[in-house]
């Protein structure tokens, strides 16, 4: 396969050719939001509940996508298609901005509509030696924003907050940052949510400390209490952390990726853990049930719907 297709504004064109302009809001002021969807072998994991949020965070900006649930799945599983994703792991990205505007940030300037596009592509976000051996994070010094500001439901494009989480970590030369809230208490990662189990207990902060509700987060829940594990959504401090037994990030893109050391501190064995090992183990077998996920269909079926792909494509795309 040639250049990779992305889905624009109702069409798919080549990577080299989806566009947008630089009057977009979205470009100019992060004004807009995103979704990040992942599929293993043509089985898209829990895609309708991922466009619940991804409307839901649209409509609380007050952006109208345009399409319906239904159309923004099927658009999603075209992607995928098209790119020839059927096999392996590979990530969706949803993106609605508010379209373009002037230089003001003023949306009811924005009078041409929402820019929307799906990209799809493989993704490793971490080695699969870190899922063996573990990952080292700090506490970063940047707090999440209050939620005062702006809800941490909403999966915005504005991700400066949280970049500068990375920033620190990279400096500091680990994987990943723990980021507190404006109070102290623990709320997530730079991009993924935090557990942690201390005394066979599995804990990860509630949902209102300032981090996004996780469809990870969710299902992993849903299977430690499936597998009989007590589970606790609460309020925690960073002695909670460095005291843990083990602990892990959940994500879309990370899965469930284990953490060995805090802030130099080694947590429990410094080795990933029991439970740890066991929810990873499940967690194959979850993706896998009927009811969570959606199935890619044959390129050639979605190839037939955009007739516009067989002029001005590159031969082999």
């Amino acid at each position: 396969m040639s250049e990779p297709l992305v889905w624009l504004n109702g069409e798919f064109m080549p990577k080299s050719k989806a566009t947008i302009s630089v009057y977009d809001h979205g470009v100019l002021y992060g004004d807009g939001c995103f979704e990040g969807i992942k599929s293993w072998d043509g089985k898209v994991f829990k895609l309708r509940e991922h466009i619940e949020r991804f409307m839901d965070s649209a409509h609380f900006l007050n952006i109208d996508i345009g399409r319906s649930k239904d159309e923004l799945c099927e658009l999603c599983l075209h992607t995928l298609a098209v790119n020839e994703l059927q096999q392996g792991v590979a990530y969706i990205r949803l993106v609605v901005t508010r379209g373009p505007g002037d230089l003001g940030i003023n949306p009811r300037k924005c009078k041409s509509g929402a820019t929307l596009y799906c990209i799809a592509s493989s993704i490793q976000l971490y080695p699969e030696e870190k899922y063996e051996r573990g990952l080292s994070v700090i506490f970063t010094a940047t707090r999440r924003q209050s939620v005062q500001s702006l809800p941490s439901r909403v999966k915005s494009l504005n991700y400066v907050n949280n970049i500068l989480g990375v920033i620190e970590a990279n400096y500091a030369g680990v994987e990943e940052g723990i980021m507190l809230t404006m109070e102290g208490y623990v709320g997530e990662a730079t991009a993924d949510n935090v557990f942690f189990v201390k005394n066979g207990v599995v804990k990860t902060p509630a949902l209102h400390h300032a981090l996004l509700a996780g469809i990870t987060r969710e299902s992993i829940l849903t299977i430690a209490q499936e597998a009989g594990y007590k589970t606790e959504e609460g309020t925690y401090l960073t002695f909670d952390l460095y005291t843990a037994d083990e602990a892990w990030l959940t994500g879309t893109g990370a899965d469930l990726v284990p953490i060995v050391a805090i802030d130099s501190r080694q947590i429990g064995s410094g080795q990933p853990g029991p439970i740890f090992k066991d929810l990873r183990s499940r967690w194959g077998e979850f993706v896998s049930r009927p009811g969570n996920h959606s199935l890619v269909p044959s390129r050639e079926s979605v190839l037939s719907l955009y007739p516009a792909l067989g002029n001005g494509v590159p031969v082999g795309v």
